[in-house]
């Protein structure tokens, strides 16, 4: 590609983001995870979000995502100024997240895992009054998110969580964010623990996600991934934003020199 062409600016349609940040600012000690990072997320698109180990990738989504709060910056849904406090103040406001870690109780069974926190309760005096769960209700819903992913070499919804494969545990996430998943859905390494098959379900997933008007976030290090499903690229560096590029208009080459810092962009594209 043509030099001229690097820090093109990438100009969306809508001119509301559904999801913005501006000046984000976490500090742990003396060492400074967000230094002033600027975040935007249009409706019904598909954001990649790069950067080298240590740049900042997992504090900027924990900041949108209320696991983590700034100590400077705010953060905007629908152009209203917000303050997430922990992740159920975002999960109220239609935003869900699979991190790293999965956030998943090894003793619960899948289907428990998938309701943890929005448990369905019976109709009638037994939920109202003796608070009964609905268990057939979670357990159906569950087996059916779980085939829509196409991971179902489980067989056993009421299976514990911790006799699951890696791979398996990792598809119970995502399923469970799939499903509840209103305005956003963020991904942090979705494909990481697994195989080429159930990857492959994962990112026929994320499509359908954003056809049906959620807008999603995908952090990821797998560079094929990011370029074939990612409307934009937000490269993070450093503990900001330093660009975003078009993945049709650049190659993955250029965008893992930008993100080393091998190649710096001509402006910051928003």
């Amino acid at each position: 590609m043509d030099s001229q062409g690097v820090g093109m600016s990438i100009q969306c349609n809508n001119p509301q983001p559904l999801l913005q940040a501006r000046g984000l600012v976490k500090r742990y000690g003396r060492v400074t995870a967000l230094d002033d990072a600027d975040f935007d997320l249009y409706p019904g698109e598909i954001l990649a979000v790069i950067g080298d180990n240590g740049a900042g990738k997992s504090s900027l989504i924990r900041a949108l995502s209320g696991a983590l709060v700034p100590n400077e910056g705010e953060i905007r849904l629908d152009g209203t100024p917000v303050a997430f406090r922990s992740p159920l103040d975002a999960q109220a406001a239609g935003i869900e997240t699979v991190y790293q870690t999965l956030a998943l109780s090894p003793s619960l069974s899948i289907a428990d895992n998938m309701f943890l926190g929005r448990e369905l309760r019976r109709t009638g005096p037994l939920g109202k009054i003796c608070r009964m769960l609905d268990r057939k209700a979670m357990q159906r819903i569950a087996r059916e998110k779980l085939t829509e992913l196409g991971l179902m070499t489980v067989q056993n919804i009421n299976q514990r969580v911790e006799t699951l494969s890696g791979g398996q545990r990792q598809g119970v996430a995502v399923a469970r964010a799939a499903a509840f998943g209103s305005r956003v859905v963020i991904l942090d390494e979705p494909t990481a623990a697994l195989g080429v098959k159930e990857s492959r379900r994962v990112l026929e997933l994320i499509l359908d996600v954003r056809r049906r008007g959620v807008s999603v976030v995908l952090i990821s290090h797998n560079m094929p991934h990011v370029f074939e499903i990612a409307d934009r690229i937000h490269i993070h560096r450093l503990g900001r934003r330093l660009t975003v590029i078009d993945p049709k208009a650049y190659t993955m080459s250029d965008a893992v020199a930008f993100m080393t810092g091998a190649r710096a962009p001509i402006e910051v594209a928003a």
